[in-house]
C-alpha cells in the first residue's frame, strides 16, 4: 500500500491516503501551465459510519502564491462510509509554476450530525527538471 500511496495521514481513525503524479501529457509547459493528477483513499478505521461533507484545500505554488478551494464533497460525492470501507477517487490540479504543495482538511459527519476534521497530508507538486520553461 505505501508504494502506491505516498503520503498518508490519520485522524480520529480515518485514513487519507494521496499518490501524486505529473503529467506532462496534460500540461502546457510552453504556456505556462503544468498538471498533475492525484488519487484520494479514505479509509474508515471507525466503529460507526461517517460521511464526507466539505473539503477545504491550500495549494501553494513555487512562487508562494496561495489558492484556497472550498467546496461540497469531494468531486461531486458526499460519500458515506461504513465501519471499514473506503472510498477512492481521482482529481487534477493544474499550477502556473513547476513545483508546490497541496494540503487540506476534510470535514465529516457523524450519524448525529456533529462534525469533525481529518486532514489531508501536504503532499508535493514537482515536474522534473526537464520540464520547465
Amino acid at each position: 500500500m505505501s508504494s502506491l500511496f505516498q503520503h498518508v495521514a490519520i485522524t480520529k481513525d480515518v485514513t487519507v491516503r494521496v499518490a501524486v503524479n505529473f503529467m506532462p501529457e496534460q500540461s502546457r509547459i510552453g504556456a505556462g501551465r503544468w498538471f498533475w493528477v492525484y488519487h484520494i483513499r479514505i479509509e474508515n478505521g471507525r466503529d460507526e459510519r461517517v460521511q464526507l461533507k466539505t473539503r477545504h484545500w491550500r495549494i501553494t505554488d513555487s512562487l508562494g502564491m496561495v489558492n484556497i478551494v472550498d467546496g461540497e464533497g469531494v468531486v461531486g460525492e458526499t460519500p458515506l462510509l461504513e465501519p471499514g470501507q473506503t472510498h477512492d477517487y481521482v482529481s487534477g490540479c493544474e499550477l502556473t509554476t513547476n513545483q508546490g504543495t497541496m494540503e487540506g482538511f476534510y470535514t465529516f459527519a457523524h450519524d448525529d450530525g456533529t462534525l469533525f476534521e481529518v486532514a489531508i497530508p501536504m503532499f508535493s507538486l514537482a515536474a522534473p527538471a526537464d520540464s520547465s520553461v
